[in-house]
């Protein structure tokens, strides 16, 4: 968006220095609120080291860090170790998945290619592998994952763990290109499982939350290495809305994210193609990030002007393109912190639900910039996962981590339980057992290969407690 961020550029320097001129109270009102928040004391009182979530959500002073660098010491770890045992990745998950008094677990040491299959394109990988890394391993062995996240800093069993996704017409989320996946278990087991050998722990562990165990080893369907076509291009909001169901189908892969008190949606589509390269330049979405920030800042409490100024602004930019391997342009940067909530809703219930939303955005919530972003996805049969049984389209809502976000859960959460939405397992949420239990189809199923697993509770804290054991 390189072309939408100099005009937004254009935008935090000329329409919003002239609105500071007559606007000193609200500006000083806005640097308050811009303060960073109050940091955690690095230690607490029994000198344990802090751990936060890359969003400032969450945080804990685990009693115990443990990084093991073999399956034998792992399962050595969990055999002893102080309760509650939590694995962590990257720590990009909103919720409350990872704190805890206890024992925080890193695969880090766990990490990179066991071996691959170039006739099936098929690979093995350790769990602790980042998305990042994982590109261009695969891409030196001529295979690349299905599809990648709008984020690859995860480790593979974070997302994973997490039901993490992609877009794309008939392209699962991740977890639903894992052929076999080896768990170690709290007692101190190593099972391999996949649709024929353990089904039942295959089907409850490959979105398993951290809560079954922790996947040491993944085998994935991947595909051939393939050149892209990323196109990005700025419509009318209404217009995206009236043409996504085309959309969906002449697109490989296609999202849109919608700017709110613009009146435009910004479209994102990936085709395969045989194009020559045109490698993507510097990033400049932090940019027109940034610009959208500075209209709210000045605008706040006068919508009309704040979409006149940006619909000047943002008007005839044409598009950008760029060409290269599949990996190098399904994620980016973000850089700028944010807190998410993100809902799964079946796919005809996705614009309705998003007309909704942004209404009530733009007629409550002026403090409000970030992109509103659409996805679609595949479904699939792994038991806790958010697309079991059901093509879902996907919508997150944003917040600026300096920003309040209880309107998630007042305003926009309402919304999405009223189309049957599951909530994404690493995105902010208010839901409880009972609420899933209802969700899920294979719930009380999923719930019992986890007990038998984990009978005393050793990889629960006090947050999976909640949504996988009180039902109160």
């Amino acid at each position: 968006m390189a072309r939408i961020s100099r005009r937004a550029m254009l935008i935090g320097g000329g329409v919003v220095g002239a609105g500071l001129l007559g606007a000193a109270g609200l500006a000083g009102r806005r640097i308050w609120l811009d303060r960073e928040p109050e940091a955690l004391p690095l230690q607490d009182d029994k000198a344990r080291l802090l751990w936060q979530n890359w969003s400032g959500t969450e945080y804990a002073y685990p009693a115990t860090r443990a990084a093991p660098r073999s399956e034998d010491e792992l399962v050595a770890l969990l055999r002893t170790a102080t309760a509650p045992i939590r694995p962590v990745g990257s720590g990009h998950s909103f919720t409350g998945l990872v704190p805890t008094p206890g024992t925080l677990l890193t695969l880090d040491g766990l990490s990179g290619l066991v071996g691959h299959d170039a006739a099936t394109s098929r690979a093995v990988v350790r769990g602790g592998t980042r998305l990042g890394a994982l590109g261009p391993a695969l891409s030196a062995i001529g295979q690349e994952m299905s599809n990648l996240p709008d984020i690859n800093k995860q480790s593979l069993a974070g997302a994973l763990a997490t039901g993490t996704h992609g877009t794309g017409r008939g392209i699962r989320a991740l977890h639903g290109d894992v052929v076999a996946l080896r768990l170690a278990t709290p007692s101190g087991d190593l099972i391999d499982c996949d649709a024929t050998t353990h089904p039942e722990l295959f089907n409850a562990a490959r979105v398993g939350l951290g809560a079954f165990g922790v996947v040491t080893q993944v085998t994935l369907q991947n595909r051939p290495l393939t050149r892209v076509l990323k196109r990005t291009w700025l419509l009318p909001t209404e217009e995206v809305l009236a043409r996504w169901p085309a959309l969906r189908q002449q697109h490989r892969n296609v999202e849109f994210l919608v700017l709110p008190f613009t009146g435009y949606a910004v479209v994102i589509t990936h085709d395969e193609t045989d194009r020559p390269i045109k490698p993507r330049g510097p990033d400049r979405d932090t940019e027109t990030l940034m610009g959208l920030k500075r209209l709210r800042d000045i605008f706040e409490f006068a919508s009309p002007l704040r979409i006149a100024a940006a619909k000047e602004a943002l008007k005839d930019i044409p598009p950008e393109e760029m060409v290269d391997d599949g990996w190098k342009l399904l994620s980016n940067e973000r850089p700028v912190r944010f807190k998410e909530i993100e809902y799964h809703l079946p796919i005809d219930a996705q614009i309705p639900a998003l007309r909704e939303i942004l209404e009530v955005i733009e007629t409550r919530r002026p403090d409000v910039f970030f992109p509103i972003e659409a996805r679609v996805i595949a479904p699939d049969d792994a038991w806790l996962s958010p697309f079991n049984g059901r093509e879902t389209g996907s919508i997150a809502v944003h917040a600026w981590y300096k920003d309040d976000h209880d309107f998630f859960f007042s305003l926009i959460e309402p919304i999405f339980r009223r189309y049957e939405g599951r909530p994404h397992w690493g995105k902010l949420h208010s839901l409880k057992a009972r609420d899933f239990a209802a969700l899920y189809p294979n719930w009380r199923e999923a719930q019992e290969v986890r007990r038998a697993l984990d009978p005393e509770g050793r990889m629960l804290n006090d947050y999976l407690k909640r949504i996988l054991v009180d039902e109160a």
